[in-house]
Order: structure tokens, then C-alpha cells, then sequence
């Protein structure tokens, strides 16, 4: 069997790409966890500066929601535009195969 038969010669390059794909997306999640990590923590201390200790409580529920309701409607959003990517990659995929 020549080289150019190896079927692990041809899976070897596509399993790298993956790999590399999804370390790169664990990456990025890890550096944007510490991001927000280190801005929640910002906003709780202008919290604490702006509304007081006793008096931030209700700002913080409020933060809380706010910011939840932002992700969720992100989240909603970039699904979205991943779904119609792929669908244009379906689409151009098949053209290629007719």
C-alpha cells in the first residue's frame, strides 16, 4: 500500500484540524471566563461605591437579571447566525458535488 492509500494518511490531517479547532475554542471559553470574572468583580465594588453595602442588594438582583437576559439574548443571536453559516456551507457544498 503506497503512502497516498494510507486511509490514516488521509484522516490524519482532518482529526488535527479538529483537535486544533476545539482547543482553540476551549481556550478562547477559558480566557473570556477569566475576563468576566474579573469584570463581575469590578461592577460589584462600583456596586459597593455607588449604592453602599445595605442598599446594593436590590442593584446587584438587578444586575443580575440584566446580565442574564443580555447572554441570553446573545446566545439566541449567534446561534442563529452559526445555524444560517451553516447552511450556506451545506448549500455551497452541494453545489460543488453536482
Amino acid at each position: 500500500m503506497t503512502k497516498e492509500e494510507d486511509p490514516k494518511e488521509e484522516k490524519s490531517p482532518r482529526f488535527t484540524v479538529e483537535v486544533l479547532d476545539k482547543l482553540t475554542a476551549l481556550m478562547i471559553t477559558g480566557f473570556s471566563l477569566v475576563a468576566a470574572l474579573a469584570w463581575n468583580d469590578a461592577i460589584k465594588l462600583l456596586f459597593k461605591e455607588v449604592f453602599g453595602l445595605h442598599e446594593a442588594l436590590w442593584a446587584m438582583f438587578a444586575y443580575a437579571i440584566f446580565v442574564t437576559i443580555l447572554i441570553v439574548l446573545i446566545t439566541i443571536y449567534l446561534s442563529r447566525l452559526l445555524r444560517r453559516a451553516k447552511e450556506k456551507e451545506k448549500k455551497r457544498s452541494l453545489r460543488l458535488f453536482k
